[in-house]
């Protein structure tokens, strides 16, 4: 069921054209990623769904019965609500149902064949399934746990930073469960764990998504389509990430194809041009016409298709390691450091040694001690006690706060202090535009000044300055917030030749594996660990690690609870609920009913006239979804049966 409809949008500020004439649906239980260049219109687009920002021209169907909720990068909360006020503040639709639903599980105790109230009862049971909110408060502190907002569940939420401020809002529309939920860059701000958790609520509760990301792995994850904007125009792709390169290079190989049709039509139509007077003849000038459409399309084509085969060559590279190279210089020797802050240890008797080959991503939990660990470095603070010895060597670091730009400056002046319009990178002497237009940006940018550009624009600015330095070590602070995929390939390819040592702190999943050799990993109270492994890996072993430990918790917990205290504790069930009664009653009807819509789909795809009428992917869809639906009801009924039974017996 499409629960939004665009059509023919087109979004127009001043002279910027930012989408024409494009279309958009999303339908109930799509996950939708927008990529694409930052500037493109990725926001624009989520604006207009939610109707901050009204289309130029085209047509926006929405019905008006759906909830749409988007996570604002600037959350506000009401004067005086402390973290875990502001987050039921925005439940208090879902508690007051809760405590309707027991009022009238109250009255049809005694009236139960009233029918105003068993409808009423329906109506807010669904509405309680569909937002699963039968166990409000077990969800309001798991989330407080997992995005580490239990320890300042009291405090007020404006003493929070930016970032904790966004956790807040994040952990309220989770709980809360809109109908359709709008999350322009979630994972900002979230460490590796969050993430996860993150992905596991949004997928186990079925969320209907529309969200902006430049994390692939998220969207790798999450994704059941990605939709780029390109050149103004919306071209969709089925799946995740992966699935969206492998469609992208299919869609640039037919490209090529396409063009070499047209260079053939072309140089027919270009003939019939050259003999002149028949194409003179007025009932031939739509002929002509056309002859200079094709040499238009001629002309843009090749440009399209080497950009696109660009960012694919770009994405599919894979870091080579050099062979043979002498690892023997060392930048860096750590003996014993340790470092705290108050209430908290950060680095606990640390020592390693960092080589001139190294490319090490600093990972962990946020407040761990990563950004520390890259001051320490730097000799920007000293460690309470041990050594830190440093080499003879060159250093260039990006940081979050862009420290090395100047906002008054122009492009062109910050990378040609001396004037003209020759830039040194790497030690090669090139001209300031072919080097800036590498980082994607036009030549009309030169001549804006830093402090015009958004806060995306001055990250690539500031990392395109910082890889044209000649240096032997870069110390990067997460280079990827606030870019887009396009430049976060360019950074990568650029981070994979560069000959020095890398150290880096970062949570993009993908960006870390794609670059490092090496993982320090801040596991908190002070733990620094080394690994080799990639960072997928690492998580996936330990999360095996943590289900491990929980069964045997559990198992423990069994084996040494005696049967007797839970009886004594717990008033044992004679009957079923009013839930589980009504389920009992009417999940048969509904499972033989999906029984036959499976069976009927089934009989489409063994029919290749149905399938083609109806769509292939369509079907197969539906039936997945039907399937899923089967398994689950099969599953509720088979629990209440069993349940019933017991109570018989």
């Amino acid at each position: 069921m499409a629960l939004i409809d665009l059509f023919n949008i087109k979004k127009q500020y001043d002279i910027k054209l930012l989408l024409d004439d494009v279309d958009f649906h999303l339908n109930e239980g799509e996950r939708i990623a927008i990529v694409g260049q930052n500037g493109c219109g990725k926001s624009t687009l989520m604006k207009i769904i939610m109707g901050v920002e009204e289309p130029t021209e085209g047509k926006k169907v929405i019905n008006q019965s759906v909830q749409i909720e988007m996570l604002s990068q600037q959350p506000h909360f009401e004067a005086g609500l402390n973290v875990r006020q502001a987050i039921e503040n925005e439940l208090t639709e879902l508690q007051e149902a809760k405590n309707r639903f027991a009022q009238l599980n109250e009255q049809l105790a005694s009236d139960f064949g009233n029918k105003e109230l068993l409808a009423e009862h329906e109506k807010i049971s669904a509405f309680l399934d569909h937002h699963n909110a039968w166990n409000l408060e077990d969800k309001i502190q798991r989330v407080l746990q997992e995005f580490k907002l239990k320890e300042f569940e009291d405090r007020p939420v404006v003493s929070l930073s930016g970032g904790e401020r966004r956790r807040v809002a994040l952990a309220s529309l989770i709980l809360k469960k809109p109908d359709v939920l709008l999350l322009d860059e979630p994972t900002n701000h979230l460490d590796v764990y969050m993430v996860e958790f993150l992905e596991e609520m949004l997928l186990k509760e079925k969320f209907t998504l529309l969200f902006i990301s430049h994390d692939r792995h998220f969207i790798d994850t999450i994704a059941t389509r990605v939709i780029e904007v390109d050149n103004q125009k919306l071209v969709s792709y089925n799946g995740g990430y992966l699935n969206y390169l492998e469609q992208k290079e299919a869609r640039m190989q037919a490209m090529q194809k396409e063009h070499g049709n047209l260079l053939r039509l072309l140089k027919q139509e270009e003939a019939w041009l050259a003999k002149g007077v028949r194409a003179r003849e007025k009932r031939n000038q739509g002929r002509k016409k056309r002859v200079f459409e094709l040499r238009d399309a001629a002309k843009n084509n090749p440009t399209l298709i080497r950009k696109m085969m660009i960012e694919l060559e770009r994405e599919k590279k894979h870091f080579n390691r050099e062979e043979g190279v002498s690892r023997k210089k060392m930048l860096f020797e750590l003996e014993h450091i340790n470092y705290s802050v108050p209430g908290k240890k950060l680095m606990e008797d640390f020592s390693t040694r960092i080589l001139q080959k190294d490319k090490i991503a600093i990972v962990g939990i946020n407040g761990a001690g990563k950004s520390t660990l890259l001051k320490l470095m730097l000799g920007r603070i000293k460690p309470q006690s041990g050594i830190i010895k440093k080499g003879d060597f060159s250093i260039g670091y990006f940081d979050q706060h862009r420290e090395m730009l100047d906002d008054d400056k122009t492009l062109i002046e910050t990378f040609c202090p001396s004037g003209g319009d020759r830039v040194e990178v790497q030690g090669h002497n090139m001209h300031v535009y072919g080097y800036m237009k590498n980082f994607l940006f036009p030549k009309e940018f030169l001549d804006k000044k830093i402090g015009t550009l958004s806060g995306g624009e001055k990250n690539r600015v500031a990392l395109a300055l910082l890889l044209s330095k000649k240096v032997d070590c870069l110390i990067l602070d997460e280079p990827t917030n606030d870019l887009d995929i396009q430049t976060i390939n360019i950074l990568e390819e650029k981070l994979i030749e560069f000959p020095g040592a890398i150290l880096f702190v970062s949570h993009d999943r993908y960006f870390i594996d794609k670059i490092a050799s090496k993982l320090f990993i801040f596991k908190g109270n002070g733990i620094v660990e080394e690994s080799y492994q990639s960072y997928a890996e690492y998580l996936s072993i330990e999360k095996e690690l943590k289900e491990l430990e929980i069964l045997g918790k559990e198992v423990e917990e069994n084996i040494s609870t005696p049967v007797v205290d839970k009886t004594v504790k717990e008033k044992p069930k004679t009957k079923l609920s009013y839930k589980e009664q009504r389920d009992l009653d009417l999940l048969p009807d509904l499972i033989e009913k999906l029984e036959e819509k499976i069976d009927a789909l089934n009989r489409c795809l063994s029919n290749p006239k149905c399938y083609q009428e109806k769509g292939l992917d369509v079907i197969t869809k539906e039936l997945t979804d039907l399937k899923n639906e089967y398994e689950e009801k099969s599953d509720r009924y088979l629990q209440v049966l069993e349940l019933y039974e017991s109570f018989q017996g």
